[in-house]
């Protein structure tokens, strides 16, 4: 049999019928209420032969949003929009997590009602706002003790309104330089208190997101990139953070981690890729990420470096892409036209 369509087991009780996972992808089509639409739904329904679906990145609180239209898990009306698409996934076989986010200073006060982004600290980051006329990021306020409080809060409510909107579990998205990335890199987390300053203060914010999701809904897996510095510079100090945070991971019963890259390369200091640095230091599941061909997946697998293969952009051109998987078809190549709408 394929490797890629052998059936696993998440946490020891949560059956996939394959390796293959649907990777997480930003589509900004919910409503201007952040509501998922009936059209969400069936594009996600479409993919449910895959093991399991991770959702596009799902904010947990109206100052958690950075992006235009991207749905949330806050709102009664968004429980009740995702609760149609966990539907017609589970009625289709599938099995499906929300990927729950807070874009921290990677936002603008545009989406945020005039009020500032937050951050570990106030650091500015450079760039245009996606999808604006121009619009340049800035500084966000650094994050108060009651701040990073409500932040913990908004993660473990979001995960219970996935719970009650039908979800398997919630994946928390802690990678692609986001607020929980933020906290894990020297550059964005300047503080001096128990927040910061060391891997150990470095690594309590999401450690302590993870404890109080792990309070609302079994099944929770994280996304980390410890290299993939996407909206902040690269750092080799923070390789002893993420030593340590992956070490420590091993003792909260994640269902899962997730690598967050577009390409799992080799980084010298690190010592192989993305996903080979997780797998050294974590010891459970570990989804691989990073443009895998079905051949380059299977060999990845069988070298014992993931357990199972997150395929992003293949799956938006191909909606039945375990189907010729299985069949031995040709895949349609993805183009950037394809984003246009959800097919």
């Amino acid at each position: 049999m394929n490797t890629l369509l052998a059936p696993f087991t998440l946490s020891d009780n949560l059956s996939l019928t394959n390796r293959i996972v649907m990777a997480p992808m930003t589509r900004s089509m919910a409503t201007d209420a952040l509501v998922p639409t009936q059209e969400m739904a069936e594009y996600y329904a479409r993919r449910a032969e895959t093991g399991l679906i991770i959702t596009e990145a799902t904010i947990v609180a109206p100052l958690a949003q950075g992006y235009p239209n991207t749905p949330g898990l806050f709102s009664e009306e968004q429980v009740a929009g995702w609760k149609v698409v966990t539907d017609r996934v589970h009625e289709r076989g599938g099995k499906i997590f929300a990927q729950i986010w807070h874009c921290g200073r990677v936002s603008h006060p545009v989406y945020l009602g005039g009020e500032l982004p937050v951050a570990p600290s106030a650091v500015a980051l450079s760039g245009r706002v996606p999808r604006t006329d121009g619009i340049q990021y800035g500084t966000p306020r650094a994050m108060t003790e009651s701040d990073i409080t409500a932040v913990i809060d908004a993660f473990a409510l979001a995960a219970a309104n996935a719970r009650r909107a039908g979800f398997d579990g919630v994946e928390i998205h802690g990678a692609n330089g986001y607020l929980v990335d933020q906290f894990l890199h020297w550059e964005t987390n300047q503080r001096t208190d128990a927040w910061g300053g060391s891997p150990e203060n470095m690594s309590r914010f999401v450690l302590d997101v993870i404890n109080a999701v792990k309070n609302e809904i079994e099944h929770v897996g994280i996304r980390l990139t410890p290299v993939g510095y996407l909206h902040m510079a690269e750092n080799p100090k923070d390789k002893a953070v993420f030593d340590y945070l992956l070490q420590q991971l091993n003792t909260c019963g994640l269902s899962y981690v997730h690598t967050g890259s577009e390409d799992d390369r080799v980084f010298n200091y690190i010592e192989g890729s993305m996903t080979q640095y997780i797998r050294r230091l974590y010891k459970s599941t570990v989804i691989a990420s990073g443009s895998y061909t079905p051949e380059r997946a299977v060999t990845m697998m069988e070298n014992g470096d993931a357990d199972l293969v997150a395929i992003g952009r293949p799956l938006i051109a191909n909606p039945d892409y375990v189907g010729k998987i299985q069949a031995g078809l040709p895949l349609t190549p993805y183009h950037n036209a394809m984003l246009n709408q959800l097919v």
